[in-house]
């Protein structure tokens, strides 16, 4: 076998790639996802495009930068028009399925300009990002005074939970997802004090076994070949865990946390609004951290053991000897780092990501269990999985680049030299509260190796970090004069990016450039004077013709 049959594409929300024991974290162990990365290849420099779930999404589904598929931020619409994953890879002879979250909003009005119903086939892959849906689980069914924030969120698992007992208008939040008194009182999840609750709910009816189950029912019942993404909704928020793994961690075990004072005071303004949220304001407190970080690693810790249960699935039913396996995340989680909580700045905490990748192919022998240092970004992961289907990625469309040369050997480094991350926060309170206008209220992050700017739209300064000597982020150099070449030499890159051709995906390099000598031999003759100045084939057309004389019109 020279290639992989199926491609199972594993995405975790909000999972920090520091918060991993192959990565490095010491007190958090996950045997299995290290024994993945032992048989095959962990980047260490894999970024996303956007630190939000669903423009981050909608990137890493259609191998293009926000800038380009304009889904920046959650609950915006990806336009009709845009090719995902699935369009690409059916094209390639790859059906792509989806089981579990996309954080996909379908263009309803383009959809109706077009006439495409969504319940036909087109129209249901249009309104399901490219995918083939077994279940669409977002995980998300918060209620408020003026409704659910997602009707369809959990609406399967809810079902499922109802079927096995759990009685209530809402199992997902008052068992998956909170605790019980001794009164019988939920404990709700969303608030962070229950996060050392044990979540009122059997450990293997939960939310991550619960879709391990449905990926492995998924890969029982379909032939090869196919890409599944198995898109888990963990260990996202609301933070709270059943035992036996609200119990495995508590506050002596949670990672000092990543801050300075200084950072604090000497804040950029922009940065300082984000500090300055409830969110950040809450997560800056010692007892929060003390409280959540336990029950986030507990969630991760039950990740890891379902995806032993899954690997020795597919061990055991021969799926591991064919198929390709990609692990990775959406975004990360500040977890009170740098004073914030959620994931919207872009310190590699919330923007850096985990990935492996474990191709069974004997050309990735040579690489099992290395680590790559290559600038990787999630657009990369679609051009992949094209490639390793067996066709040219169309480039003209897709931003990102394969990874399957750095997986078989061939190189080490990818062929970018920055990687660029956006975030667009014109809908979000803080936008409201600090009366910033919708388009000013966007930043830009690109990044090398050595050198981190951020790009504030509004006049602003620019923040500059040295990840060499300060890989913590914690020293902001943007207004250093004695670093002045280094900006320009950032914004270079930036206005590099901001001048690709992003939006010609009507035709490849290839056509464009059979374009320029084709017209020639089509009658189109410019330029000239006689007709021995041109070769004579191309004007055949145009001499040893008759016609009467006609000047004075017909007779």
């Amino acid at each position: 076998m020279s290639e992989p049959k199926n491609i199972l594409f594993i995405m975790f929300d909000q999972l920090r790639w520091d918060y991993l024991s192959c990565y490095g974290h010491e007190r958090l162990h996950t045997p299995n996802i290290d024994w993945l990365a032992s048989q095959g290849v962990r980047f260490d420099r894999a970024y996303i495009q956007s630190p939000i779930c669903g423009s981050s999404r909608m990137s890493t589904y259609t191998g293009r930068y926000v800038h380009s598929h304009g889904a920046s931020w959650n609950a915006i619409p990806l336009k009709v028009g845009e090719m995902t994953m699935g369009d690409h890879l059916r094209a390639a002879g790859l059906d792509c399925f989806l089981v579990g979250k996309t954080h996909m909003r379908a263009d309803a009005e383009g959809m109706a300009r077009l006439g495409l119903e969504p319940d036909s086939l087109i129209g249901a892959r249009v309104s399901e990002c490219g995918f083939d849906v077994i279940e669409r689980d977002d995980g998300m069914l918060p209620e408020g005074p003026d409704g659910y924030y997602d009707p369809d969120g959990a609406k399967e698992y809810n079902k499922w939970l109802r079927e096995k007992g759990y009685e209530s208008d809402n199992p997902w939040h008052d068992f998956a997802n909170s605790g019980l008194d001794a009164d019988g009182n939920v404990l709700s999840g969303w608030f962070l004090k229950n996060a050392p609750e044990p979540a009122n709910i059997a450990e293997e009816d939960s939310e991550t076994p619960y879709l391990t189950g449905r990926g492995i029912e998924f890969m029982q019942n379909h032939a090869a070949p196919w890409c599944c993404h198995l898109s888990y909704i963990k260990p996202h928020w609301p933070y709270i865990v059943p035992e036996p793994y609200a119990s495995m961690y508590g506050p002596e075990d949670v990672k000092p946390v990543i801050r300075s004072d200084s950072e604090r005071q000497n804040a950029h303004p922009i940065f300082k609004m984000f500090m300055d949220t409830k969110i950040g304001e809450t997560f800056s407190r010692q007892d929060v951290r003390e409280a959540v970080i336990p029950a986030y690693m507990g969630l991760i810790k039950q990740v890891d053991d379902q995806m032993g249960r899954l690997f020795d699935w597919m061990r055991e039913s021969g799926r591991m000897e064919d198929t390709m396996i990609v692990l990775t995340s959406d975004h990360g989680d500040f977890l009170g780092d740098h004073w914030m909580g959620e994931k919207t700045f872009f310190h590699d905490t919330s923007t850096k990501v985990p990935l492996i990748i474990y191709d069974p192919s004997p050309l990735a022998d040579a690489t099992r269990g290395t680590v790559s240092d290559a600038l990787v970004e999630a657009i990369d992961l679609a051009p992949t999985f094209v490639d390793v289907a067996g066709q040219r990625p169309a480039y003209h469309i897709l931003e990102g680049e394969s990874l399957r040369p750095i997986l078989h050997g061939e190189r080490t480094e990818t062929r970018r030299d920055y990687v660029i991350c956006e975030y667009d926060f014109s809908a979000t309170p803080v936008a409201h509260i600090n009366n910033i206008g919708v388009r000013d209220a966007v930043m830009f992050m690109v990044a090398d190796k050595r050198w981190k700017m951020i790009h504030f739209e509004g006049g602003y300064r620019p923040m500059l970090f040295d990840l060499e000597n300060d890989p913590d982020e914690l020293v902001d150099l943007g207004g250093s004069a004695d670093h002045a070449d280094v900006i320009a030499a950032m914004y270079d890159k930036l206005f590099a990016w901001t001048r690709r051709q992003s939006q010609r995906t009507t035709r490849s390099e290839e056509q464009l450039i059979e374009m320029r000598t084709k017209s020639r031999g089509r009658g189109v003759v410019l330029g000239v004077y006689d007709e021995n100045d041109t070769p004579l084939e191309l004007t055949v057309k145009y001499r040893g013709r008759k016609a009467p004389d006609m000047k004075g019109g017909p007779r």
